[in-house]
């Protein structure tokens, strides 16, 4: 689903030794910007290397996930219109059979094989059409995970020959896992990791102080800080969000979301316009933000407290905006939000 982090990194950070300093690069990826912030205190990391280290993963997974790369393994999936089994990568597998779990706590509203539907409604382009019933209920048969076999560890089956995969709304979270991982690889014991607003961090700044990280109000016309988080603790700790509020259609007087409804294959139309998940991973967080984001605050609440999701949800009522908490985000300690 095509949706909008808020998520923004606070970067102004300090040493309290000189030997114990942050080193910083950032880049391009998947169509947005990329922040990493680390350091060790017992190792001397050789940032340049690092950065070449890092590029070349985030090229790897652009090439496997991406949607706007014809030549990616997901595209060159989506591509066939064979239903035989198509081999792909152990990684797509996994983030699908993750993904479908997720998809079946909101039945079947937030659903990776919606693309058809973005497609139709003109979502991949600079315009946005109004799609007749017709060819609304004849895309409709062209998705849901019914019609998607997981064939093994890296086979994957069309039953629909049209069905098409959209990978837009975990790519980054999994990404920010997976850069993570490079910079663990080679000794840095903290960091802060952003890819467009999804972000992971570990440890600490080297004076012993969070990282902090800010949440952005949610208002389509402006940037400005909601909220400052505080990570008071030493593990991974990951922050992703979905939102309604960046990507949207204006036409003949109505606002068109780009959350979908894959059930119903239109705009979702309620008041909650972001969804802030909070876990040990950015791969998990990223997986359940926009599902939650697509069933809306009441439903949605429901469901993050039957799987213990920590989450923030927003809701915009005229110019205000009402917070609300899941019980697994209320029970955390390591973070403080001002």
């Amino acid at each position: 689903m095509i949706r909008k982090i808020l998520v923004v990194s606070v970067l102004a950070l300090t040493a309290c030794e000189p030997e114990k300093t942050v080193q910083k690069f950032e880049g391009q990826t998947q169509g947005t910007t990329y922040h990493v912030s680390f350091w060790s205190a017992d190792k001397n990391i050789d940032a340049v290397e690092l950065h070449k280290s890092v590029d070349a993963e985030l090229e790897r997974l652009d090439k496997q996930l991406s949607n706007y790369r014809p030549d990616s393994t997901i595209e060159q999936f989506n591509a066939s219109t064979s239903t035989q089994p198509q081999e792909v990568s152990a990684e797509i597998v996994d983030l699908i059979e993750k993904t479908h779990a997720v998809s079946k706590a909101t039945q079947g509203c937030y659903d990776l094989t919606i693309k058809p539907l973005f497609d139709l409604w003109g979502f991949q382009g600079e315009s946005l059409i109004l799609p007749e019933p017709l060819a609304l209920t004849q895309t409709l048969l062209q998705v849901g995970f019914s019609k998607l076999e997981i064939v093994d560890s890296t086979h994957l089956r069309k039953k629909n020959p049209t069905l098409k995969v959209d990978m837009s709304s975990i790519g980054q979270g999994y990404s920010v896992s997976k850069v993570a991982e490079v910079l663990e690889s080679q000794g840095a014991t903290n960091y802060l990791v952003e890819i467009g607003g999804e972000l992971q961090t570990l440890g600490k700044k080297p004076d012993g102080s969070a990282w902090r990280v800010a949440l952005e109000k949610p208002l389509p016309d402006s940037r400005s800080m909601h909220k400052v988080i505080s990570v008071n603790q030493s593990e991974p700790f990951a922050i992703t969000t979905a939102g309604t509020y960046r990507h949207f259609f204006d036409k003949n007087g109505k606002r068109y979301s780009h959350i979908l409804n894959a059930k119903s294959g239109e705009p979702i139309t309620h008041n909650t316009v972001s969804v802030t998940v909070f876990d040990q991973s950015a791969t998990t967080a990223e997986l359940w933000d926009t599902a939650l984001l697509c069933v809306g605050r009441e439903t949605g609440i429901e469901i993050a407290n039957q799987a213990g999701i920590a989450a923030l949800f927003i809701e915009q009522d005229g110019e205000n905006f009402n917070e609300f908490k899941t019980k697994a985000f209320e029970q955390l300690k390591t973070i403080e939000m001002k």
